[in-house]
């Protein structure tokens, strides 16, 4: 009875995340967004679209980075415990960084997130089962990711009379964007084929190589362009 109520309680999750990226695919980008005269609601639904965006489909690069945490541990409890470590590490630089309590520049974050892709999945490859440090490694990287998401969300722009309303539900879209990828791997790939005993050469092995490559190659990029 418990296993059925937690799966009808992830198809729920999924089909609320399909929702959503129809919704905002139809509402966000079908015509500019005119931020004068409208409801704190409205100002947090337009923010949250924004967060959500900046994942899927604008954020590649975190894109890449939440299924480097999902492919070693297809398991949605472990990969979850993950993906909340990774999200109170990079709420915490976002906040601050928002607030103007630290900064850090662009041409240094940027370069550390292309490689911390890079460390993942490179992990990925080499390791058989989730080791418990990589938790506080997630969290280390999430302190770095989150600093990106404070450059993206300023350069959005923030209403100074609606700055708390803007900044929560910016983070809130990003959540949602980040659990929507997480499941549709899961839909897509792990629930199919993670107990096969080929799933770790065939799936892991091969999509965290191309991750990689991809990563190292945008870790030259952001360094020397």
């Amino acid at each position: 009875m418990k296993k059925l109520f937690s799966s009808k309680l992830v198809v729920a999750a999924f089909s609320f995340s399909v929702f959503l990226i129809i919704s905002i695919a139809s509402s966000l980008y079908a015509h500019p967004i005119d931020l004068t005269n409208i409801s704190r609601a409205e100002i947090g639904w337009v923010y949250l679209q924004m967060g959500f965006t900046h994942i899927l489909p604008g954020g590649i690069d975190h894109i890449l980075f939440i299924l480097g945490i999902y492919l070693l541990s297809p398991n949605l409890k472990t990969v979850f415990i993950q993906a909340t470590a990774f999200t109170v590490a990079h709420t915490i630089t976002l906040t601050l960084s928002t607030y103007d309590i630290i900064y850090v520049d662009s041409g240094i974050v940027e370069p550390i997130i292309a490689l911390s892709i890079v460390f993942i999945a490179i992990e990925n490859i080499f390791a058989k089962d989730l080791k418990p440090w990589r938790i506080a490694v997630i969290f280390i990287f999430g302190l770095v990711h989150g600093l990106g998401f404070a450059g993206a969300l300023k350069d959005l722009g923030l209403p100074k009379s609606e700055f708390v309303t803007a900044l929560i539900t910016f983070t809130v879209g990003v959540e949602l964007g980040q659990v929507t990828v997480i499941l549709l791997a899961y839909f897509l790939v792990g629930k199919w084929f993670s107990a096969r005993q080929w799933y770790h050469q065939r799936v892991v092995v091969s999509a965290s190589l191309m991750i990689a490559v991809i990563a190292l190659y945008w870790t030259v990029e952001r360094i020397w362009y």
